[in-house]
């Protein structure tokens, strides 16, 4: 986007004079006339400042992008993360799917649902938890989890576990979670998931691998398995390979082949030849079948083609139709509002959504 002054609707500027400068950031990421594809970060901004997608928020992303509110709304009801009410301050979730359901994370969700007086995407009283149940929280070696605003808290998870971290959290405290980042509000969060740096201490997480995600390669050292010949160090390659010389020789043997194969395998060339011989013989009949007037044998089934046609015009002496003539006559206008409302509707343009091609308003 250039540097020219925007006029934003009242709707959206509030948010312009807080997020203006951000927003630009993160629109110069993008090539000039791509900047459209900055709209999912700047839903994230957007919910840095209100915790959600509000209205308003969704007029500023339409706005600076130069597009209509009807595709921003699109994008943020279409991805889970961009919430379109407001949330509290930690989004506890809770991973039911699968193997986090088999190892108990439905009794963790359901305990949570009992204590918070909350079900899913509902906010307790005080605005502080907001609990929903997701479908799968990418740790299945770690099941059942919780996440707080997208960062692991507690692995293998209890419903006591859950219980006494959210009660942490509504006492204003953020306790070290098992892992990874430290816990953070949830607009804190969105500043990282719009692309910029959280300058907290501990924000960013690092360090290896846990034990049960190495688990697979602890008991393969463990029992001496490797996969045959493999080197970490093989570059991969990026153009198809070449033919294996060896694999031609056994595709095509060339002179040595030159027995016949009557003489190897006679059965089998006899039952080739025999099903040749019945496929020609269909491809006869249906040729048969779609001669003019030919007559039809009994029990031969009528291509579904020549069918059809007999259907429409048995005697063949029927002419094809003039698809201008018969096609239906524009309705005319029973009254003086409908005449005027037809004449101002503009004939369908080719589906593009607004802002990719030029509208019929400017054609004129």
């Amino acid at each position: 986007m250039s540097d020219t002054t925007l006029d934003f609707s009242p709707a959206a500027a509030p948010l312009a004079e807080k997020l203006l400068a951000p927003a630009r950031e993160i629109l110069a990421r993008y090539p000039a006339g791509r900047e459209r594809s900055a709209l999912l970060p700047l839903l994230h901004l957007v919910q840095t400042e209100e915790g959600f997608v509000s209205p308003n928020g969704v007029a500023f992303c339409a706005e600076i992008l130069g597009i209509n509110k009807a595709q921003v709304g699109a994008v943020a009801t279409f991805y889970t993360m961009y919430k379109r009410r407001p949330t509290g301050e930690y989004l506890v979730s809770v991973c039911t799917n699968t193997l986090c359901n088999v190892l108990g994370g439905q009794e963790v969700y359901d305990g949570l649902v009992e204590h918070l007086g909350v079900g899913h995407d509902q906010t307790t009283a005080d605005g502080k938890i907001t609990l929903e149940h997701a479908e799968c929280l990418a740790a299945c070696d770690y099941a059942p989890v919780m996440t707080v605003n997208y960062d692991f808290a507690v692995d293998n998870t209890t419903p006591q576990d859950a219980v006494e971290l959210v009660e942490q959290l509504r006492k204003g405290e953020r306790p070290m979670p098992s892992r990874g980042a430290r816990i953070c509000s949830l607009k804190e969060m969105q500043v990282q998931l719009a692309g910029f740096a959280d300058e907290r201490d501990g924000a960013v997480a690092d360090g290896p691998a846990g034990a049960p995600t190495l688990r697979g390669v602890t008991l393969a050292q463990e029992h001496g398995v490797a996969v045959a010949n493999f080197n970490i160090d093989t570059p991969i390659t990026t153009t198809k390979p070449a033919r294996d010389e060896s694999a031609k020789a056994v595709k095509d043997p060339g002179p040595a082949a030159a027995q016949p194969a009557e003489d190897k395998h006679p059965g089998l060339v006899a039952g080739v030849a025999k099903k040749v011989k019945t496929a020609a013989a269909t491809v006869v009949d249906k040729v048969e079948h779609r001669k003019a007037g030919a007559p039809v044998q009994a029990g031969d089934v009528k291509d579904p083609e020549v069918r059809a046609a007999e259907t429409r015009n048995p005697t063949a002496d029927t002419p094809t139709p003039d698809a201008s003539k018969t096609a239906a006559a524009t309705p005319v206008p029973s009254n003086p509002a409908e005449a005027a409302g037809l004449a101002d509707n503009q004939p369908a343009g080719d589906g593009k959504p607004a802002g990719d091609s030029v509208g019929n308003e400017e054609k004129k």
